[in-house]
């Protein structure tokens, strides 16, 4: 993607078929960048394995953190490799130091290095005991040497660390070890695999991926330690037995079962991006959504090398390959047939957390606008888009002010859709604090029948407790037949005229309870015009003296990040008006989650100010709970506003 070699980052995950001493890769690289997270919880949705790649220099880093909670989400065993090493300040063991006490995580080194910094030459194998350097122009050659003398000892130290770590988790090289019997390569190798599947271990290997250093062994180290597909118990919902847990099987000759993960839209049209679970699939194939038991042809099945694609007839059980032609949404399940109505278990995806108003700058443009919005929406589920009634604005939704700019981008570069976009205004509400009464008379004559309405009545607050979904209440205390009964639904409709619009920020009126005592009505002039044109202004009468105010969206906000950072997490809040409600860290005290209620006005931009105040590393969810009132300088401020634009209007 062009954008992303502007930007410097990786902004879609890329996926890529290749094959290393006999076995099939199917392998997908995943952005690091925390505003398009979706593709990391995409990847390992539909993955067996994972390597969690780490700099030499910095170890686990922010982006570390919350992979590190997407593969514990999915059960998906990792190696790690420790990437940099020729850079300077390179130290691995700083690195399998944060492994073990930021993530947690049970690791130990299964190499060493040879050399360090700008002086690093390979690796040390530390099962074999043998040193591996790497020649040629790009380190394709492996040279096996024996170990260097200078790092005899350190190897030796490394390797019984190994031995320890693995013996206190696997039974069978635990009675070796207590014995004091020598384990040999094969049965250390199995050991490491079987924890590292059951989640129990991760084997940590090192090089410099920039200067193909240390990849071979990390490739192998993937054939010796993660699973493959059949290793892998996957479990779908059966829609025609109220959803049971099924068990998948990695076999060619079951029923036909695949999850669409990712939607691409490339030069042929939409590529959908597809893992198989069970089953095979051919090119010409009828399959069907598993839902809505829509069928479609497969005009076209590929195999993807990054940007590149290999036409291919079929694809079976354990692949990931790509279709053209299919019109689909991301997280969709595909059958074979009505008889295999098998639903995948949906990928966890993450909620929002800024919005922004958009809109084109040329109106012309806006059925292309909607078009590629549509688009975008389907292919990540992180984007969120709406119509805002109240504000007359369209509001998009993302992981980040990042996020968002790129899809702004999109839309002039794809469709050459110029946008606008901006801060959307946050949706007042507005009450009252006071019971205030009303006499309002509504006279009008202009020849012929007039206009005549009398109400009498008050407006007071509702308790909380009472407040029902309509936030608004109405009640005939009428006695008499002063205002007859046929008008009083008119003057319900009035009331409820006078609610979708106050008079201090123009925001709908809630938590107000209507009542009708008493009234005059015409014989002749009298209307249901006149009385609801009557009550909706003998509300407004009585509003003007009910202690009026207005009010904000609270938003329950928690945020995560290293406990070192918390004083300066803590002072942003309440600078945006935070009401801080616990402060609290994990059990090893090196995370610490606050949670709180800050005003959604106060929420823009935190996203941005979060990740500056804690070096990237923190992350914060939020959600609506209530409406709460704002101070009475806001209050001032909102109300100026609104005089204002209502003046520019007249």
């Amino acid at each position: 993607m062009e954008l992303e070699r502007e930007k410097g980052i990786t902004i879609q995950s890329a996926a890529t078929f290749t094959t290393w001493k006999d076995h099939q890769y199917n392998i997908v690289d995943t952005p690091g960048h925390v505003d398009f997270t979706i593709e990391v919880e995409r990847a390992l949705r539909v993955l067996d394995g994972a390597i969690l790649v780490l700099c030499g220099v910095s170890g686990v880093q922010s982006q570390s953190l919350t992979v590190d909670r997407q593969m514990r989400r999915y059960n998906v065993p990792r190696i790690t490799f420790i990437n940099k090493l020729d850079r300077t300040g390179a130290c691995p063991w700083r690195g399998i130091a944060s492994i073990r006490d930021t993530l947690g995580l049970n690791a130990a080194a299964v190499q060493i290095p040879i050399g360090a910094e700008a002086q690093f030459e390979g690796v040390v194998d530390l099962l074999e005991m043998k040193a591996l350097y790497f020649d040629g122009p790009k380190g394709e050659v492996v040279r096996e040497e024996p170990v260097p003398k200078d790092l005899e000892a350190l190897a030796e130290e490394k390797r019984s660390l190994l031995l320890e770590t693995i013996a206190d988790i696997d039974e069978e090289v635990g009675e070796l070890f207590l014995m004091e019997e020598e384990v040999d390569v094969p049965t250390l190798k199995a050991a490491i695999r079987r924890q590292t599947i059951a989640l129990k271990f991760v084997p940590v290997f090192m090089g410099s991926a920039f200067k193909n250093k240390g990849v071979q062994p990390a490739l192998d180290g993937v054939n010796d330690y993660l699973p493959d597909p059949t290793q892998v118990e996957n479990r779908g919902l059966n829609l025609d037995n109220n959803e049971e847990e099924v068990v998948l099987k990695t076999d060619d000759k079951e029923p036909f079962v695949a999850l669409a993960f990712k939607l691409e839209e490339g030069k042929f049209g939409q590529l959908t991006y597809m893992r198989v679970y069970q089953g095979k699939i051919k090119k010409g194939d009828m399959i069907m959504e598993s839902v809505d038991s829509k069928k479609v042809k497969v005009p076209r099945v590929v195999r993807m090398h990054s940007n590149e694609m290999e036409d291919v007839d079929e694809i079976g059980a354990g692949e990931i390959a790509a279709m053209f032609g299919v019109d689909c949404a991301s997280g969709t399940t595909f059958v074979g047939n009505k008889a295999t109505r098998i639903n995948m278990t949906s990928m966890h995806v993450p909620e929002p957390v800024i919005s922004m108003a958009i809109k084109p700058k040329d109106r012309g443009k806006s059925g292309a606008f909607g078009k590629a919005l549509a688009k975008f929406i389907k292919e990540d589920p992180t984007f969120k888009m709406h119509f805002d009634n109240e504000t007359s604005e369209n509001i998009i939704s993302g992981m980040g002010e990042l996020h968002l700019e790129v899809y702004k981008e999109r839309l002039f570069r794809e469709y050459g859709v110029e946008t606008e976009m901006g801060q959307p205004r946050v949706n007042y509400r507005e009450t009252v604090t006071r019971r205030a009464e009303f006499e309002y008379l509504h006279k009008k004559q202009s020849g012929g029948s007039g206009q005549y309405g009398k109400v009498i009545g008050y407006i007071e607050p509702i308790p909380e407790e009472e407040q029902t979904e309509d936030k608004f209440e109405f009640i005939n205390g009428l006695s008499g037949n002063n205002i007859p009964p046929e008008y009083v639904a008119a003057i319900e409709k009035g009331f409820m005229d006078a609610t979708a619009e106050g008079a201090l920020a123009g925001a709908p009126v809630q938590g107000v309870r209507f009542v009708i005592m008493d009234g005059q009505a015409h014989s002749v002039d009298s209307s249901e015009l006149a009385f609801r044109t009557a009550a909706c202004a003998g509300f407004r009468q009585a509003y003007a003296q009910a202690g009026a105010e207005v009010l904000e969206p609270i938003m329950k906000v928690e945020v995560e990040f290293p406990s070192e950072f918390q004083s300066g997490v803590v002072g942003g809040l309440n600078r945006r008006k935070g009401v801080i409600e616990s402060v609290t860290s994990n059990m090893t005290g090196v995370y610490s989650t606050v949670k709180c209620a800050v005003p959604l006005q106060g929420m823009f931009g935190y996203s941005t100010e979060l990740r500056s105040l804690t070096e990237g590393k923190g992350e914060y969810s939020m959600e609506y709970t209530h409406h709460a009132a704002v101070t009475k300088d806001t209050q001032a401020t909102i109300h100026k506003a609104y005089l204002e634009k209502r003046a520019a209007k007249n």
